[in-house]
């Protein structure tokens, strides 16, 4: 839904429906952009250029009806580990300088990615993995956001050492912060259960503004964030010296940036949208994020919990999200000495609880009710995140996930099938009782592509079962293999030589048409002849039946 079609099929009817859901989800994005801000170890109002850049282009390219594509956590953590990288070197470079030269690299990725076609990439990341990496990222801003609730100075950047850290930072620990931080986060954890309809960030944000004007917070040694600047961004030019260091931690970023913001998308998508373009959002993102960077600010991407904002807000199209942009705009030009008056603390809580709802123990038990192992991948990479750094989680998540697909693909299913009479069907044997298995014939079944890489696995498991039941017969049932590769071929001819020369001989049923024409054009067709193809496995029991009557 690019602008040469939403716009030019706007209806009048959309408007209010979409000026309803801008207004709603700004209450959402301007608090979480300046929280993204902190996370990233910036100033707030870097997260806010960010949301309004973003917002601002994203619709005239992008395809996802309700997308709000301004900054994540996630995002927003592996930036700040690059800045705190960069500036504790000692090379006398700017935070905002690193941010807004990453945000330049991202987009540039991103870009490039849309030229070369990697939409792929979409699904390039397992769920499991992704879950694991989002929650270890919650668990290192959560652990890296107390000190501000508790108003102490941390010098370790690492979330171990932090950890070490803080118990003996205790006694320094300023009152009347923690105070203001747990009642943040009890307004922000109560407002949605008592009042559904209220956005509770901004609730808080209101409150504790009020609070440090009204009751002088600062003077009880509460800083506040402290005066913004105030009008529109000014034009920022990235600071190009960097791209050799930055661009290895803008692949990892521009991955997390793609994957979050298609799967926001698609999570959202609804029935009559127009189907969700992946290279098409390659071009939009990258867009959105080279306009962050001139605008000063940070790596951007879409994001789950605005989306759904705006989703259930009953927004039509993409207009919602200019909408937010100029609620955006209103608080910069208007509102920016209200904003300075927000404690640090307050920011803090809010940073908290946005940390803690990326931490979900429902979505682990749900992997582990399903899949053990894949549990065990997403908590390698949770911890991957926590005691390595979130760049380098980011590298394990994608090596796992290569990984696990190298794994399957080397590990093919094998094994034997039985006959059900009753219901006419063959499956697995030894799952049910009644089902028969011939005496001398083995049904063998395997699953997806024979290769070079998974031959010599599923060879050893059929000759374990081979072994087991001692056929005069074997029948490799194929309905599950779309294609076979020439070396799986070649040791699958010799398999059958070894066969024939130990008296077993060996059926093939349920050949789809391409795979029998690359199996008659083998010595493995010749060897076999059609004699010995069936067209399922009912017509090769029928034969055997056949012959040893």
């Amino acid at each position: 839904m690019a602008i040469a079609g939403w716009l030019r099929g706007y209806s009048p009817a959309w408007l209010r429906l979409d000026v309803v859901a801008g207004l709603t989800a700004a209450a959402v994005v301007i608090p979480k952009a300046m929280a993204c801000a902190v996370i990233a170890g910036l100033p707030v109002e870097a997260g806010l250029y960010t949301a309004l850049a973003a917002m601002m282009i994203y619709p005239l390219l992008g395809t996802s009806r309700p997308l709000s594509v301004t900054s994540t956590s996630a995002i927003a953590m592996l930036t700040a580990a690059q800045i705190t990288a960069m500036t504790s070197s000692g090379t006398g470079v700017s935070r905002m300088a690193v941010a807004s030269t990453l945000a330049l690299l991202v987009g540039g990725v991103l870009i490039l990615a849309r030229l070369l076609r990697l939409g792929f990439l979409a699904n390039f990341i397992s769920k499991p993995v992704l879950i694991g990496f989002e929650a270890g990222v919650g668990v290192v801003i959560l652990i890296g956001q107390l000190k501000s609730v508790l108003g102490v100075h941390v010098v370790s950047q690492l979330t171990v050492g932090i950890l070490m850290e803080l118990p003996g930072l205790l006694p320094e620990v300023h009152w009347a912060t923690l105070l203001t931080g747990l009642a943040g986060v009890s307004v922000l954890v109560m407002v949605p259960r008592l009042a559904p309809r209220l956005p509770a960030a901004l609730v808080w944000v209101a409150v504790s503004i009020s609070a440090s004007a009204v009751f002088g917070l600062d003077a009880l040694g509460v800083k506040s964030i402290g005066a913004l600047p105030s009008g529109l961004p000014s034009f920022v030019m990235p600071d190009f010296s960097l791209v050799e260091v930055l661009w290895p931690a803008a692949l990892g970023i521009a991955l997390m940036s793609f994957t979050e913001s298609v799967a926001a998308a698609r999570t959202y998508c609804q029935q009559g949208d127009q189907p969700l373009s992946t290279n098409r959002e390659f071009l939009a993102l990258g867009a959105a994020n080279v306009a962050a960077a001139f605008a000063g600010g940070m790596p951007a991407g879409g994001g789950a919990s605005q989306t759904a904002v705006v989703e259930k807000a009953g927004s039509r199209s993409q207009m919602a999200q200019w909408v937010n942009a100029g609620m955006v705009l209103v608080s910069l030009l208007f509102l920016s000495r209200v904003i300075g008056l927000l404690p640090q603390a307050a920011l803090g809580a809010l940073v908290l609880v946005v940390a803690y709802s990326m931490i979900k123990p429902a979505q682990f038990r749900a992997i582990a009710r399903i899949r053990r192992d894949e549990l065990a991948w997403a908590l390698v990479t949770l911890a991957g995140v926590v005691l390595i750094g979130t760049l380098q989680g980011i590298l394990i998540a994608v090596a796992i996930s290569i990984l696990t697909l190298m794994y399957q693909a080397n590990h093919p299913p094998v094994y034997a099938v039985a006959y059900n009479r009753e219901k006419n069907v063959f499956r697995r044997a030894g799952e049910h009782e009644g089902d028969e298995r011939v005496p001398g014939l083995l049904m063998l079944r395997t699953e997806g592509r024979l290769t070079f890489a998974n031959a010599a696995n599923a060879g050893e498991k059929m000759k374990a079962l081979v072994a087991e039941s001692n056929p005069r017969v074997i029948v490799l049932e194929c309905s599950a293999i779309p294609d076979i590769e020439y070396t799986a071929l070649v040791m699958l001819a010799e398999a059958e030589q070894n066969l024939r020369a130990r008296g077993i001989t060996l059926w093939l049923a349920a050949l789809n048409p391409n795979l029998l024409k690359v199996v008659d054009r083998s010595p493995l067709g010749v060897a076999l002849g059609h004699e010995r193809m069936f067209f399922n496995l009912s017509k090769a029991m029928e034969a055997y039946r056949g012959r040893v009557t």
